[in-house]
């Protein structure tokens, strides 16, 4: 286990866990602001899971992390780091089902994840990636003490990029 709240626990994604990484990559009300086209076959998520997520876990000690909701007992989304090359920082992300927006889940999720950075992994600065519309995410970042830094583009999308210091 990464971290745990009231709600949440927040844990290394497992093989058990590809089914949901095909719900949050194939429902495209999730992907309206993710610059990528949404799943069709089961195949894609255990792609995923075993060459970005498993990889990321080997060579850099962390990545995206599953968000397991206690009461529903079951993954709802995801919180967690990513090693961006292209800015050459590490990316807090979040994802989560439709029917836990607007319920503080991201909030909640978000400030638990980013507490573990720099004591877990040694993390001294996150940003985040929010493509420009994406006011909720652009929300969750501003409440756990990001501001936005930049301007940017990142595949092919212009992205408001927020930073924090830890």
């Amino acid at each position: 286990m990464i971290a745990q709240t009231e709600r949440l626990i927040i844990r290394p994604f497992t093989q058990e866990d590809v089914p949901s990484l095909f719900l949050l990559n194939s429902i495209p009300e999730i992907l309206t602001y993710i610059p990528t086209e949404a799943f069709t076959e089961m195949a894609q998520a255990q792609a995923v899971f075993d060459d970005v997520i498993q990889k990321e876990y080997r060579e850099r000690g962390f990545g995206r992390w599953a968000v397991h909701h206690k009461l529903d007992d079951k993954v709802i989304g995801f919180c967690g780091p990513k090693y961006v090359p292209e800015f050459d920082k590490v990316e807090l992300g979040y994802r989560y089902l439709p029917e836990y927006w607007g319920k503080g889940i991201g909030f909640e999720a978000a400030k638990a994840t980013l507490a573990t950075f720099n004591p877990l992994h040694g993390i001294e600065e996150a940003i985040a990636l929010i493509v420009h519309g994406n006011l909720a995410s652009e929300a969750v970042a501003k409440k756990v003490g990001m501001s936005l830094f930049a301007e940017d583009e990142y595949f092919a999308r212009k992205v408001h990029v927020y930073h924090t210091l830890l």
